[in-house]
Order: structure tokens, then C-alpha cells, then sequence
């Protein structure tokens, strides 16, 4: 079981307002109570199977945190320093206006275990967000209530554990990024500096990802489709995934996008895609469950008509058609049971 063994906190405003950068003179002094708070914030949103590790073009030793977190694994005492030093990196990249100021948090966990692997972890928070709560006190005439801002520990808005583990290929992280999309790229891109791992979820999610945005953007342009065609195709991209264990590129796009122009068309997105999203999409790799799950939420089939009818297709194709008389376009739908 995971254990905080020592914390740091910083405070680390945005560079381009001058707001400055507070460090705190020594280690958190935090009782078992707190601890065991903390510990429920920082860890709760951890769940996912989306690894990342640390890069560097030239070398990984160039790679500020990467080296930081090393040293800190290396020699524990050593975590105060280092937390200054990496709260002074923060604040160096702090330099869009749209980045929020907020308390850093350098944690150092025993008793991690990732994928069967018992290990430490250096855990990297930020948070920015504040909420209103309303304290309840004791007063002379009976109850009374006072609002105080502070931090949602339900909530957490930046957050990265990186494992003790596989620290030739730049470590195993897990992230988590909260904020707004004008500085999605801050967290991962300009101070951490790292990149998805190339694993199961991540060749599952990056499949699907490209796979809706060909049917759903690419398609059309380049064929008469109807939406009704389009809602068929997604549906039967996300069951190939269900039905199968393993996915394979030429099974898929024959038993799925099936027609010979379609599926020239779909190997020719597949390669601008992945050069230009600069991903790595593999034909053969076993099927992450979780990965599924989460890409399946956003592969709803729905018809929008105007603003009067939304049709949600799951199934059948054959089962609805399309046409138009002297009221308008329609669709004709077929059915056997209503509920």
C-alpha cells in the first residue's frame, strides 16, 4: 500500500503577470490525519492504463525532471533541494497568461506497485482551483456561518506519479491534466516533457481515435455517405473491437470499412493521421479493455434532425431508410418491439 513518506510545497505563480515564486524553508510538517488526506487527493484520479515516460532529444540526462526525480530516488534527503529546484522550473515555464498560479506539491510515496512491480514514486502536484466553503462556528446568539476559499480535495487539477522503474527508457508516469485546452500542452509538453508509451491502451485508443475521425470527417468528403451510413461504420468499429481479443489491421478494414475504394482511402488517412498527429498506429496488438470503454462513450451513432428528433442507431443498418416526398427529407425506421 502506498505511504507518503515526505512532502514539499511550494507556491508557483504565473512568470508573465509577475507573480512570483514562494518557497517554503523546509519540509511539509504534516500529521497522520493530513497525511491520509492528502494521500486521497493526490491518488483517487490515478486510474487509468495511459502510461507516459520522460524524453529528450539529445539525451535523458538534458531532461531537468527526469534528472531531479532521479536524484530524489537515488538519495530521499535529498527531496527538499530538489523540490525547490523543480518548483523553479515550473515557474520558468509559467509563462503563458492562461496558466493559473497554485500550490506545488513534490511528494515522495513507498510502497507503489505498478503493473506487479513494487516500487517508490515521486509524485508532482499542482493545484489551482480554488472553491467557496462555508465554515460553521459557534457564536454568542448560537450558529454562524463564514465563507473561506480553498482547495477541493476531490478535485485534483495537475497531477504526475512517476515510478522507480524502467529508468533507462525515461521511467512509467501517469498524469493527469485537468485544465483548460489553451494550456493543454504545458503540463506534458513544456515541463515534464514526456510522451505516451506505446502499450496496449495506447495502440487501442489511438485506433479508435483515428478510426472515428476518418468515418466521421474524412468519409464524407470523399464519398456520398448518409448519416445513417456513417452510424452503421462507427457501430461496427467499435463491435470488431469487442468481438476480438486481438486487433488486426487487415481483418478490420475487410470486415468493417469492407469496400475496396473505402479501404484505399482509409489506409491513405491512416498514414497523414499518424504523421500528422505523430502517432504510432500498429496493424497487429492485443485489445485494451479500459481503452475500449472510454472510446466507446464518444462513438455514439446519433442522427440529429433539426431540433426535433434525434435517432440513435445501435444496430441493423437495413433497418432504416431514408427518403424524401412533397414534406420534406425522412427516414423510415423498421422495428418489431416498442418500449
Amino acid at each position: 500500500m502506498s505511504v507518503i513518506r515526505n512532502i514539499a510545497l511550494h507556491f508557483v505563480g504565473n512568470k508573465q503577470a509577475e507573480e512570483g515564486l514562494l518557497c517554503s524553508k523546509e519540509l511539509l510538517k504534516a500529521d497522520e490525519t493530513l497525511r491520509n488526506i492528502l494521500q486521497s487527493y493526490f491518488l483517487q484520479v490515478f486510474l487509468a492504463e495511459e502510461h507516459f515516460h520522460f524524453i529528450h532529444a539529445n539525451d535523458l540526462k538534458f531532461n531537468e525532471v527526469y534528472s531531479m526525480v532521479s536524484e530524489i530516488f537515488d538519495s530521499p534527503d535529498t527531496l527538499y533541494l530538489n523540490s525547490v529546484k523543480l518548483a523553479k522550473q515550473l515557474y520558468e515555464k509559467s509563462d503563458h497568461p492562461k496558466i493559473k498560479a497554485g500550490e506545488f506539491y513534490v511528494v515522495h510515496f513507498t510502497g507503489c506497485n505498478i503493473n506487479g512491480q513494487n516500487c517508490d514514486a515521486i509524485g508532482l502536484f499542482k493545484s489551482e482551483n480554488k472553491d467557496t466553503f462555508l465554515r460553521v462556528w459557534m457564536s454568542e446568539d448560537g450558529l454562524d456561518l463564514t465563507p473561506e476559499q480553498g482547495i477541493n480535495t476531490k478535485r485534483l487539477d495537475k497531477g504526475c506519479l512517476i515510478y522507480n522503474v524502467d529508468r533507462e527508457d525515461g521511467f512509467l508516469l501517469t498524469i493527469v491534466d485537468n485544465t483548460n485546452h489553451n494550456e493543454a500542452h504545458f503540463w506534458t509538453d513544456e515541463f515534464l516533457h514526456v510522451v505516451q508509451r506505446a502499450n496496449e491502451y495506447y495502440h487501442t485508443n489511438t485506433v479508435l481515435s483515428m478510426t472515428k475521425n476518418f468515418v466521421t470527417k474524412e468519409l464524407p468528403k470523399q464519398f456520398e455517405v448518409t448519416k445513417a451510413d456513417q452510424a452503421d461504420l462507427l457501430n461496427r468499429s467499435v463491435n470488431f473491437f469487442k468481438e476480438n481479443e486481438r486487433f488486426e489491421m487487415k481483418d478490420f478494414v475487410q470486415e468493417v470499412i469492407e469496400q475496396p475504394a473505402v479501404i484505399e482511402s482509409f489506409h491513405k488517412f491512416k498514414n497523414d493521421y499518424a504523421q500528422r498527429e505523430d502517432v504510432d498506429i500498429a496493424d497487429s496488438f492485443e485489445i485494451n479493455g479500459s481503452a475500449l470503454k472510454r472510446q466507446a462513450r464518444s462513438f455514439r451513432s446519433v442522427i440529429k434532425l433539426d431540433k426535433n428528433f434525434h435517432i440513435y442507431v445501435h444496430g441493423n443498418r437495413d433497418l432504416i431508410e431514408q427518403g424524401e416526398d412533397e414534406k420534406g427529407r425522412y427516414y423510415k425506421v423498421y422495428y418489431q418491439h416498442e418500449s
